[in-house]
């Protein structure tokens, strides 16, 4: 019992004295007993619990430091072997910084410490010392283990926390980290037998400075190391850092200014391709400073990231056009129809009536690129038709032989059993077209053009560029030169508005653009190959029309004659844009009509709220701020069934589904339309009969 009683730090025989502190205890109970209520017997109860409790308290505080000394003593015991034979100082302290043991190095280069405090260590080292023990304690107790660069460029390391009974103290020198690996010369041999060159994952270790310890086989491979170490196998020298040099990223994450992170890093090759690789670096606390990398080939991620940037440019510059080109097309409207009013009231003799007709020339002009803007966003209103290609490239052939003139050659083939399409003729023509004047362009001197059409079926999904075409049956166009073909560097930009390779001056470079959004907006794919010095290929799929062909289509059945004394109709005008309005009521006006003017949907609803009103036509234009163009007809029709409906606009965003009318029966007049053009769409409404449902 004494010897147990000297272990938990009480004087021999301590516990004799426990009898002796309940004595005022049971003094004061018999007090109580004999005289009930005895103030003196209360408070010798109260001493000797007092006495007794703080007695009992210092030996559990006792025992508690007795068993820390017993966790300290096993755990020197455990590493005592391992610390005295490292090749760096090593001391090994209590959780006081108390020096339990050093080994030789350590006494060989700062003298015996032992049983000192670390802090005294440091203190020769550094002025803030007891400053750089507590930071580097509360780092050690967060991640493990920390360290600090001193004045003469060696580094002080510590590892412990807060529940661990010992603090591990090291001091190594810069050179006399391990230097750049000796890479082995049998892939399948494991030198230090842990099997790291064995993991199915790329692995590196690291010096601090970003020179490779290690490389496992599949790091090597990975990397297009060499196995006879005469390669510099420095991480920087292979990989390009994430905007700073990679060393700085590894000498961060050693010394704990950077938690474990992830970064995508390239690499040049020497075909002058880049390879990214994602690599994760974590710190190796076994030898410090260090860290272990883990590479995974991140091409074809970033191969993604950059289609996906370029969808959202091209995305972005779709929106921007579309929205330039339907306010571009009000203004338009509005000149053309004033000038159209003007001219009018000039006969040919006039003066002015030359500058007017050149004012609406190249308003026209304007439409037409607008008209480029609007095909490449995709926002232009489409007729479907039942198309074979064989009689619209018949009907183009006379056509394209004078675009592409004397010194070029075209040539037209077709497959005998061509199938049809479904598509809008004037857009496809437009395609086909824009084609041949480059082809053209590409072959000053000239050549051959051969434009010729096939059935294709897919059996198995076909990859081309950034896009797949499913398994089905298509038309393929192919329109190829033997002009001086494209830089390759430029083929996959050859669809982006605005580039050209012309000269300024020789081409807008919407014409690619143009063709890429008719193509994408009738459901086809359009590729470029291109080869510099043989010649370029544009190959245009579109999915073969797998319904009934009709024998005549509504679009070219042909129209009732409009009557050389046309009635009045009462007319209600729906548009925001109020130079629009304006012409369009007095266009209207002038033909004899009663025209209704309202600048909003609701304002229209407002009007027809007078059951007594008559209305024979509704002209409304299809986008306007509030409700839309079809929501507030659909609304007015349930009580104007009869009525006849024109829609107007520049575009027709999304509410023309698959090219259909978004009413039955109505029409729709695209902007900027003429006078004449205006006035005859509204007799030839009320005129027509009304189509037979389908």
């Amino acid at each position: 019992m004494g010897d147990w009683d000297d272990r938990i730090g009480l004087p021999r025989n301590a516990l004799a004295a426990v009898p002796l502190l309940l004595l005022p205890m049971v003094a004061g109970a018999v007090i109580l007993m004999v005289k009930p209520g005895s103030g003196a017997g209360v408070a010798a109860i109260i001493l000797g619990s007092v006495a007794v409790g703080w007695y009992l308290l210092g030996g559990a505080v006792a025992l508690s430091h007795w068993r820390r000394r017993v966790a300290e003593r096993r755990a020197l015991s455990a590493i005592r072997a391992e610390v005295a034979m490292a090749s760096e100082p090593v001391w090994i302290c209590n959780s006081d910084g108390q020096v339990l043991f050093q080994n030789t190095k350590a006494g060989a280069r700062f003298g015996d410490i032992l049983g000192q405090n670390i802090i005294n260590l440091l203190a020769r080292m550094r002025a803030d010392a007891s400053a750089t023990r507590e930071s580097l304690l509360r780092s050690a107790d967060r991640r493990g283990c920390a360290e600090i660069t001193l004045d003469d460029g060696s580094v002080m390391a510590v590892c412990g926390s807060d529940d661990a009974p010992l603090q591990i103290w090291s001091c190594h020198d810069p050179e006399g980290l391990p230097g750049v690996m000796d890479l082995p010369t049998q892939p399948d041999q494991d030198e230090a037998g842990d099997g790291f060159d064995l993991i199915p994952v790329a692995l590196l270790h690291l010096a601090g400075n970003g020179a490779i310890r290690r490389a496992n086989a599949t790091a090597r491979q990975l990397l297009g190391l060499s196995l006879d170490g005469e390669q510099d196998a420095h991480l920087g020298s292979l990989l390009e850092g994430p905007g700073r040099p990679v060393s700085d990223w590894i000498a961060d994450c050693c010394v704990g200014r950077t938690d474990n992170t992830t970064e995508i890093l390239r690499m040049r090759r020497q075909d002058g391709s880049d390879q990214y690789f994602q690599i994760s670096i974590a710190r190796d606390f076994n030898l410090s400073p260090g860290v272990y990398a883990v590479l995974t080939d991140a091409s074809d991620l970033k191969r993604l990231e950059a289609q996906f940037a370029q969808s959202q440019k091209m995305q972005a510059i779709g929106q921007l056009a579309g929205g330039v080109a339907h306010d571009f097309n009000n203004l338009l409207t509005a000149i053309s129809g004033h000038c159209d009013l003007l001219m009018m009231r000039r006969d040919k003799g006039d003066p002015d009536y030359s500058d007017l007709d050149q004012i609406s020339q190249n308003a026209n002009r304007a439409a037409a690129l607008v008209g480029q803007l609007l095909a490449f966003s995709r926002k232009q209103t489409l007729k479907f038709e039942i198309l074979d290609l064989r009689d619209i490239l018949a009907d183009l052939a006379h056509l394209l032989n004078r675009l592409v003139g004397e010194p070029t050659h075209l040539s037209i083939s077709h497959d005998p059993a061509l199938q049809h399409i479904r598509a809008d003729r004037r857009q496809l023509e437009q395609v086909i077209v824009n084609l041949a004047v480059n082809a053209r362009d590409a072959m000053p001197a000239g050549g051959d053009i051969a434009i010729r059409t096939e059935n294709l079926r897919l059996t198995e999904p076909l990859q081309r560029d950034r896009a797949t075409l499913p398994v089905g049956d298509y038309v393929r166009i192919e329109v190829r030169d033997q002009g001086c073909g494209i830089d390759p560097a430029h083929v996959s930009k050859v669809f982006e508005p605005f580039f050209t390779t012309k000269r300024v001056g020789e081409g807008t470079g919407l014409g690619l653009s143009t063709a890429y959004g008719i193509v994408k907006q009738t459901g086809g794919y359009i590729f470029c190959d291109s080869t510099p010095g043989v010649g370029t290929c544009f190959s245009l799929y579109f999915p073969v029309h797998g319904g009934v062909i009709p024998t005549a289509d509504r679009q070219q059945a042909p129209q009732p004659a409009v009557t050389q004394d046309p009635r009045a109709y009462t007319v209600l005008l729906v548009e925001d844009e109020a130079p629009v309005r304006a012409f369009a009521a007095r266009a209207l006006r002038l033909k004899g009509h009663e025209v209704l003017e309202a600048a909003s949907a609701e304002a229209a609803l407002e009007l027809l709220a007078d059951e007594r009103l008559q209305v024979d036509v509704f002209v409304t234009d299809v986008i306007m701020p509030g409700m839309d163009g079809p929501s507030w007809v659909r609304s007015a029709l349930k009580d104007r069934p009869d009525t006849k409906v024109i829609f107007m606009s520049g575009y027709s965003e999304e509410i023309f589904r698959e090219g259909q009318m978004p009413i039955a029966n109505s029409a729709f007049l695209a902007k900027p339309f003429t006078l004449a053009a205006l006035a005859e769409l509204v007799d030839r409404q009320m005129t027509e009969p009304p189509a037979s449902p389908h």
